[in-house]
């Protein structure tokens, strides 16, 4: 059941949490913290990239072993940059699924862009091929579309689960308003999972414009060991927070709550 909001869609009795991790901690965090799945990456720094093979291994091993089916979704992503890719890097790309399919994934996150700014229907096409049946996400490429809003809604039926996006704003409190014309646009058609600097007090609102998900990095930072080289490394690493796991988790929770019709007395 679901209940009116203030921007006329409906808001979802179960909102999921996805957390983004890169590497087999904050696997670990996001299955503890009662997250509904995961994107796996690295390179967080540059947007997200694509994990390695081992990375990808043992996150389907502890999610087998936790019993949570549905939880590992590998980012497939070959480089920083724009998300106009070329035959190479499309070729690439759809390895990248094959391999991460053959290892267990749950599902995969992708995108791909025109150089008019359209989505790559061809690239999408063969991206959804590849996955061969397992759940295909496409990220915030839509969000660099020329219309984020039409780009969301040409999704639909195209063999696609959900999307991620900020509603085409640099966050997601910018995009909140076109979030819920996404969500109005779809209906239901796709999954919309909100996406962009997403903070834990943020959840209530994206709940109420009717989004099936949020989605969030979680990133604390470690220090430990010092810098990387003396030629210009970077000091410590990004690691996943647990605290803002269990908060953000208890936010949807609560949300969803808030959402349900009260039974009379």
């Amino acid at each position: 059941m679901t209940a009116p909001t203030r921007y006329g869609v409906m808001v979802p009795n179960e909102l999921q949490v996805e957390i983004a991790v890169q590497d087999a901690a904050g696997v670990r965090i996001a299955l503890e913290g009662g997250a509904a799945r995961i994107e796996l990456c690295q390179a967080l720094g540059l947007g997200g990239l694509t994990p390695s093979a081992g990375l990808v291994e043992a996150a389907v091993a502890a999610a087998s072993a936790a019993r949570t089916p549905g939880f590992v979704h590998v980012l497939v992503r070959p480089r920083g940059g724009g998300f106009v890719y070329d035959a190479d890097e499309i070729d690439t790309i759809v390895r990248d699924i094959r391999q991460a399919r053959s290892l267990g994934a749950d599902g995969v996150v992708v995108g791909a862009l025109t150089e008019d700014g359209t989505l790559d229907d061809g690239a999408i096409a063969a991206f959804v091929a590849a996955a061969e049946g397992i759940d295909v996400t496409v990220h915030r490429a839509v969000d660099a579309s020329a219309d984020p809003l039409a780009s969301v809604g040409a999704l639909a039926g195209r063999g696609v689960r959900r999307v991620l996006t900020s509603g085409g704003g640099a966050d997601c409190r910018a995009g909140l308003p076109t979030l819920a014309r996404m969500v109005a646009e779809v209906g239901g058609a796709l999954e919309i999972m909100s996406g962009g600097g997403v903070r834990v007090p943020d959840i209530g609102e994206l709940a109420a414009a009717g989004v099936d998900a949020v989605h969030l990095s979680a990133r604390g930072r470690d220090e430990r060991g010092g810098p990387s080289g003396p030629g210009g490394g970077v000091d410590g690493f990004d690691e996943t927070d647990a605290a803002t796991v269990r908060a953000a988790v208890a936010a949807a929770r609560a949300a969803a709550r808030a959402a349900r019709p009260r039974r009379p007395s």
